[in-house]
């Protein structure tokens, strides 16, 4: 099983900004939502382990869905360059930047299209999210 890992250095009002690694590699930029006590489609989720499992999201496409977060579901990887996009989930960028003065991931769908094909061939994988602030 893959091994993911999202380690947060930032929060902010703009939102909760990290750095993803796959098999202990950097891969990417990450944008969540601030920490709101894991209030659905607002709040980054708790800092923890994780397992992710492959699905089909009528909104996102083919993507990975985060499993078994307390008192949420529905959280996924997905394309997106601002918190307001967030919806609670996981956005991935290839680089921290702005839009219309806004904190944000930039160049976010072909980071996405990029973590998906490096999954391919993978039905889940492990994810640890650890706080760096």
């Amino acid at each position: 099983m893959r091994i993911l890992e999202i380690t947060r250095l930032e929060e902010s009002s703009e939102g909760t900004f990290g750095v993803l690694r796959i098999d202990k590699q950097v891969f990417c930029v990450t944008l969540e939502p601030q920490d709101r006590e894991n209030a659905p489609n607002i709040s980054s989720i708790p800092a923890q382990q994780y397992i992710c499992e492959r699905c089909h999201s009528p909104s996102h496409g083919e993507t990975f869905q985060v499993m078994d977060v307390p008192d949420r579901y529905g959280i996924l990887f997905h394309a997106g360059n601002t918190d307001d996009a967030t919806q609670g989930c996981i956005l991935l960028g290839q680089y921290f930047g702005k839009l219309k003065q806004e904190r944000a991931v930039m160049n976010s769908g072909n980071t996405f299209r990029e973590f998906m094909r490096r999954l391919e061939g993978h039905s889940k994988f492990h994810l640890t999210i650890h706080e760096a602030y």
